[in-house]
């Protein structure tokens, strides 16, 4: 009786857990987002203090900016396995980055891995223009006169000389003029920011379109091209981890037991290069990875690796 009670549980819990799971990217975007925002605050409150001179505003205000964009950019870059997949030995080999004179394919997974990692800094960017700190503390500082006659239009005389003071409240002007100043630098630093967002919107949009368009395979296919590399990448984490911690075992035990180590199977350097190749998945080919191709090749090559000792001793 009980197990039928818990039933129904489980099976939501199982469907709550499923849900998640199809969902990571668009929850893992709400916490970027969600991160962004708060981290956009944190240097607004305690960080941020713009030194209201004209010397100064510009620059520090646009390091504000701009300063965490570029590092978030720089974390997506790192973070990005095709770009390093793609990029790992290609000094040594510079044909690793367009094998067989793939240029097209290369360059469409380049910016693949540069479009991924423009999220975070474009999010931060956003936020940042939205709330208007950084661009108020920023635009004040130009001296550049076709900026100060558009903020200093019908203004009293001293608006020129005290627009760099106007972020930190502590000019001469009269209280409405301060007032009048700041509605418009965050006017624009708002419409700024709206306008970023509806770019990338759309920048988005046509992009996935234009992608779906060119597609030479169904959407369901496609689909589960996606989940197969998901589940790929998570497979192999969990043999690489089973095998690495065999490899350890063994080594270790010849190593206590003073004896010759047990023969061990294991892919030689040119399998780990075939694998390690970026794959552009095509309708032609009923493979969904270069693992799988690689597998499915009735000439691949299963002679073993030799070990640095042996090697050494054919040095020689």
């Amino acid at each position: 009786m009980s197990f039928a009670v818990l039933k129904p549980t489980m099976d939501s819990f199982t469907t709550v857990i499923r849900f998640l799971t199809n969902q990571k990217t668009t929850i893992g975007y709400g916490v970027m987002a969600i991160a962004t925002v708060g981290g956009e605050r944190l240097f607004s409150l305690f960080s941020f203090q713009c030194p209201c001179n004209t010397e100064q505003n510009f620059s520090y205000g646009l390091t504000y900016m701009l300063g965490p964009a570029l590092v978030l950019l720089t974390v997506g870059l790192f973070l990005s396995t095709s770009l390093w997949r793609l990029y790992t030995g290609c000094c040594l080999n510079p044909m690793k980055l367009c094998p067989r004179g793939n240029f097209i394919g290369c360059t469409s997974i380049l910016i693949r891995a540069l479009v991924g990692a423009l999220v975070a800094p474009i999010m931060w960017l956003s936020v940042a223009l939205l709330n208007g700190t950084f661009y108020e503390c920023a635009v004040s500082g130009l001296e550049d006169k076709v900026i100060v006659d558009l903020f200093c239009k019908n203004k009293t005389s001293t608006c020129r000389a005290e627009l760099a003071k106007v972020p930190c409240k502590t000019s001469n002007l009269p209280v409405a003029e301060t007032n009048d100043l700041l509605l418009m630098l965050r006017a624009q630093s708002q419409i700024l920011g709206w306008v970023l967002i509806i770019t990338s919107a759309l920048a988005g949009l046509i992009g996935t379109c234009y992608k779906n368009c060119r597609s030479q395979v169904s959407y369901l296919q496609l689909t589960f091209w996606k989940i197969y590399m998901q589940k790929e990448r998570e497979k192999f984490d969990s043999f690489a981890e089973d095998y690495a911690t065999k490899l350890a075992e063994r080594n270790l035990k010849s190593f206590f037991d003073d004896k010759d180590p047990e023969a061990f199977p294991f892919p030689n350097h040119t399998a780990w290069e075939q694998v390690s190749a970026v794959y552009t998945y095509k309708h032609s080919d009923q493979c969904y990875s270069t693992l799988q191709k690689y597998v499915e090749r009735p000439d691949r090559d299963y002679s073993t690796e030799k070990t640095p000792l042996q090697m050494e001793h054919s040095l020689e």
